[in-house]
């Protein structure tokens, strides 16, 4: 009895601690979302009825009318928030749903105004003020959601609006979750350790995460641990085990259970649970990147590509004919590669060897270059094709292969059918992304990495990406080309 009472003497600051955070981040949502409700809608009716310009109608102008309705509608707004779900904490600080809720909630609320001024004619609002009050709401909305999660994501390098977890099963899935979660600084979930029956008390399966007891006592560590989400590896468990483990968590209603599929090596590209005759049943996307990132990607990769091919089109010629008098050959090399969904396709570059240069390779070099896949001295390379592959000038035709579709400005290394092999058990989220212009690899060494170190990097960029991960390799990427650093 007296080792539970020195538990709960020794949690209950941080389980306070806590829930204050939780309270603090829901009275900010709410605050955040007063106001935007009052501002969308005053910003509207300053627009609508006050900018004179001149494709609004004259209406009736009505300060006390719009004002009951901006009172009404602002009560309505912040319980459709809550149907929808924005003020639940498992829907918010993360991925495009957030986003995506807010949008439904703000057109559901429009939708009602304009169902109630059907049933009663007298009830008479301006098409414009509604459409302006509409856009406003979305895009404040989504701003405003977005700047909460900046504060949020900067109090989690301070240890606060963080949970703490528990992983069951030290197996290599159980790892991988692990390393996956800590390698995410701002997702908001603190590994405290695992449990495992295989691997000895105390020992570290990777730095800084101990097993800290076998199944037998893993509720014990939950109590001693404050512990707020337990993540199950069930592939590290008989399905005997996961029933009686299930079973011992039903007793603790504040902690969240969080099963893993079984298929990590699978999943970066998300899932959706879908019900087949009552059996929840995981359904793989078929590309990783969706929704509001998949449109912003798409922006930012067609009006850099186009711009880019627009102004350089001079430095094209004048390379074709260096290119044409350094050496006999094409301008343009084409190199068969693997893209999004395994399909092949030539990916363009300035040719930067000799035509028939296998023959000037050694012995030696041709298992170098079989083993690595680079060289570090290539006779095969020829004067101007060295200073083109030092800044990577070579790529350059690639932005073709961009607004071709087959490429992204920023993406994991692209990739030949032979190479793939090496990728192992991750070939298949490889598949799930185009291969990019640039990439983690290119601001992080380029060649100087081992193809383990570059295989980590894909993999790390597929499972993180956000538009704000692409912005940052693009602006990293032009420091990395003018150094030239290993590129060769």
């Amino acid at each position: 009895m007296a080792i539970y009472e020195g538990i709960a003497t020794a949690t209950q600051p941080r389980s306070s601690a806590r829930r204050v955070d939780r309270r603090l981040l829901l009275g900010m949502l709410v605050l955040n979302d007063i106001l935007i409700v009052l501002t969308s809608f005053a910003v509207a009716y300053a627009v609508r009825f006050w900018s004179g310009l001149p494709f609004f109608n004259e209406g009736w102008v009505n300060p006390q009318f719009y004002a009951a309705v901006v009172l009404a509608m602002t009560p309505v707004y912040l319980t459709l928030f809550h149907i929808y779900g924005l003020y639940n904490p498992v829907n918010l600080l993360g991925g495009a749903t957030e986003y995506a809720r807010m949008f439904n909630a703000v057109t559901t609320g429009m939708l009602l105004v304009i169902i109630v001024s059907f049933l009663f004619p007298e009830f008479v609002v301006a098409r414009g003020f509604l459409l302006l009050s509409w856009g406003l709401l979305v895009v404040c909305g989504m701003t405003g959601r977005f700047m909460v999660r900046r504060f949020v994501y900067a109090q989690r390098q301070a240890g606060r609006f963080v949970d703490r977890a528990l992983i069951i099963g030290a197996n290599p899935e159980g790892i991988a979750i692990a390393e996956q979660l800590r390698s995410a600084k701002v997702n908001g979930m603190h590994i405290i350790g695992f449990i495992d029956d295989y691997l000895p008390v105390g020992s570290e399966p990777i730095p800084g995460v101990p097993v800290l007891s076998t199944s037998a006592s893993f509720a014990l560590q939950i109590r001693l641990h404050d512990i707020d989400t337990v993540i199950v590896a069930n592939t590290a468990m008989m399905r005997e085990q996961l029933l009686s483990l299930y079973s011992t968590l039903d007793t603790f209603q504040d902690v969240e259970v969080r099963l893993a599929s079984g298929l990590f090596e699978l999943l970066t590209t998300g899932v959706r649970v879908r019900e087949e005759g009552f059996v929840p049943l995981l359904v793989l996307n078929k590309t990783r990147i969706t929704g509001v990132h998949l449109i912003a990607k798409t922006i930012l990769d067609y009006t850099i590509a186009a711009t880019a091919l627009i102004l350089l089109l001079p430095f094209f010629i004048i390379i074709a004919y260096l290119i044409k008098r350094d050496s006999p050959g094409p301008i343009i090399y084409r190199r068969r590669v693997v893209g999004q969904g395994r399909r092949e396709f030539d990916a363009f570059k300035l040719r930067t060897m000799h035509v028939d240069g296998d023959r000037l390779l050694t012995p030696e070099q041709k298992r170098e270059l079989e083993e690595h896949g680079k060289l570090k001295d290539d006779p095969r390379i020829t004067r101007v094709g060295a200073f083109l592959r030092k800044y990577s000038l070579d790529e350059l035709p690639q932005l073709v292969n961009v607004l071709r579709g087959e490429m992204s400005l920023i993406g994991p290394r692209m990739i030949t059918r032979q190479e793939l092999e090496k990728f192992g058990k991750w070939q298949h989220n490889l598949s799930t992304v185009k291969p990019g212009l640039t990439g983690l690899w290119q601001v992080s060494g380029r060649s100087d990495l081992s193809y383990e170190d570059r295989v980590r990097l894909d993999m790390h960029y597929i499972r993180n990406h956000t538009i704000w991960l692409d912005l940052q390799i693009l602006f990293q990427t032009i420091p990395a080309l003018l150094t030239g650093r290993g590129a060769y």
